[in-house]
């Protein structure tokens, strides 16, 4: 048979089916047979090396610890990003149930550590957001740094971890010092995790959807916040004054453990789920390298990567307007339900109950929160068609006609009072999809979980680490309502910047999506 000159000679003989040492073909000597045998064999085997090589199943030691530390082995398989995101939010809704549940019992944690006459304890009690902050918001650039270099998932779950154990601690806390150092660790733990998670969704989901997954993901914020208010203050109100049922075998529980002080058990109880979680991490896979080939094998993040993000005006207005608003967000919500409880409390009959009021106040953040943040990222989604500056014109919009509502609530008698603190919520959360849409839509891929590491950085630094200790230290001079009226102001400066970047937000997200598409595969 005459060889074809792109054939081998394995292949030439390979179409023959022999056994060497008992049939060969007639006339061709034995040593001949062998050695075709021999060939096939190297030619089979050569196949196989090259797919298990190609599946992943062989490569050298220092690409198998290389790709374990940056992501999971290429044998398991992708992450549905629906099942990614309800991980995700999941964890989202007990980092804000964790974080508010200290703002719902601060009234009982002042009462317990301070005496009555004592003018500073509400600015002490403030320090407590303040110390947690600290702590995430320093933190955040180091694990964001960290997530564009290893496994974003062991990043969360290791974060989740710590968080869940600190909390648990802060029930255990026999002074106010130990009680300040729990916060810290929960920072911490909220550190690994804050950075990470946005750009795990934004490498699942293409830019066209990307603002409407991170709406379902900063439901959290909401749906978090109200849980928080209306789990610590209805459990921190049952102990104190149980009624037949749960309230009577948990006022015992809290009892028979040594720990009858209210305020200690919600921190108690939230501290396995989120032990659950954390270990639902080390199960996924990143995706890094699914939607954003770009950080498949990326360069590091030096200083000047970090550096150019602030030659983008659109993540610098995005960020001055994000610390604006938190800045009035997180004074505002830690000392609501101190300013419900204590300087309204004629509104409520003279001695109005800690858990009712958390209750009603986390049933209207659920309900105001939830459709505003669906809400936003559609319409933000839905105008973006038309006009590329859409999600900074939403959020712009959104956000003024939250200061009139903060103002109606200072001014206006409960029950009545309820209508503007559900608008006020609406309102204030209307921009969260398309505010942190636009935050990833501008920033390279390659960079972008140190880009959310160094917003939280900013916002908290300058915004919501001031405001409860200064809305404490004001209200020790007037009112409370005095201080919610001097930094409700804010919202209005959040407005202005967000109307402004409007102007650059179109051009700069063209700028990123033409770098993604050239990326390559």
């Amino acid at each position: 048979m005459a060889r074809k000159p792109h054939q081998t000679a394995s292949a030439q003989y390979s179409q023959r089916s022999f056994t060497p040492s008992r049939s060969r073909t007639p006339g061709t000597p034995f040593r001949m047979t062998a050695w075709v045998w021999w060939l096939r064999r190297r030619e089979a085997f050569r196949v196989k090396l090259s797919r298990h090589r190609h599946s992943g199943f062989l490569r050298p030691a220092s690409s198998v610890i290389r790709h374990s530390l940056s992501s999971a082995p290429t044998s398991t398989p992708v992450p549905s990003p629906h099942r990614a995101l309800a991980l995700l939010l999941a964890i989202n809704l007990f980092n804000y149930l964790d974080r508010y549940i200290l703002a719902a019992v601060e009234p009982l944690i002042a009462d317990h550590f301070f005496a009555a006459s004592d003018e500073t304890a509400m600015a002490k009690t403030g320090a407590l957001a303040t110390a947690f902050l600290v702590s995430y918001m320093l933190l955040a650039p180091l694990f964001g740094w960290l997530a564009d270099r290893f496994s974003r998932w062991m990043l969360i779950g290791f974060g989740v971890a710590v968080w869940s154990l600190a909390s648990g601690w802060s029930g255990l806390a026999g002074t106010f010092t130990a009680l300040v150092i729990t916060r810290v660790f929960v920072g911490a733990g909220e550190a690994a995790y804050g950075p990470a998670a946005p750009t795990i969704i934004s490498d699942l989901y293409p830019i066209e959807k990307r603002g409407r997954m991170l709406s379902f993901f900063y439901l959290a914020i909401p749906v978090g916040s109200a849980l928080g208010y209306a789990f610590g203050g209805g459990i921190a109100g049952a102990i104190a004054k149980p009624e037949a049922g749960w309230e009577w075998w948990l006022h015992n529980l809290a009892v028979g453990i040594g720990h009858p002080d209210g305020w200690r058990m919600p921190f108690y109880l939230v501290t396995i789920p989120g032990l659950v979680l954390a270990a639902l991490c080390l199960r996924m896979r990143d995706p890094r390298g699914v939607r954003a080939p770009l950080a498949k094998a990326k360069a590091p993040v030096r200083l000047g990567d970090v550096l150019a993000l602030f030659r983008i005006k659109s993540y610098v207005l995005n960020t001055a307007a994000m610390t604006a608003m938190t800045f009035a967000i997180g004074g505002i919500s830690f000392w609501l339900p101190r300013y419900l409880y204590k300087d309204r409390a004629a509104d409520f009959g003279g001695t109005p109950s800690l858990g009712s009021i958390n209750l009603t106040f986390g049933a209207i953040t659920v309900a105001a929160g939830l459709l505003a943040t669906l809400l936003g990222g559609w319409v933000g989604d839905r105008v973006r068609r038309r006009y590329p500056s859409a999600y900074f014109l939403v959020s712009g919009f959104g956000i003024f006609f939250s200061f009139p509502c903060i103002i109606a609530i200072l001014r206006t008698p409960f029950p009545l009072a309820w209508i503007f603190v559900f608008l006020a919520v609406f309102f204030l959360f209307f921009n969260t999809g398309p505010a942190n849409a636009a935050l990833a839509n501008v920033t390279p891929p390659a960079a972008r979980a140190t880009a959310f590491a160094l917003n939280i950085l900013i916002i908290h630094a300058l915004g919501d680490a001031i405001s409860p200790p200064l809305i404490g230290w004001i209200a020790g001079q007037t009112s409370l309502a005095t201080a919610f009226l001097l930094v409700s102001i804010t919202t209005v400066l959040a407005s202005a910047f967000w109307l402004i970047g409007a102007r650059y937000l179109g051009r700069d997200t063209a700028a990123i999506e033409v770098g993604e598409n050239r990326a390559p595969a």
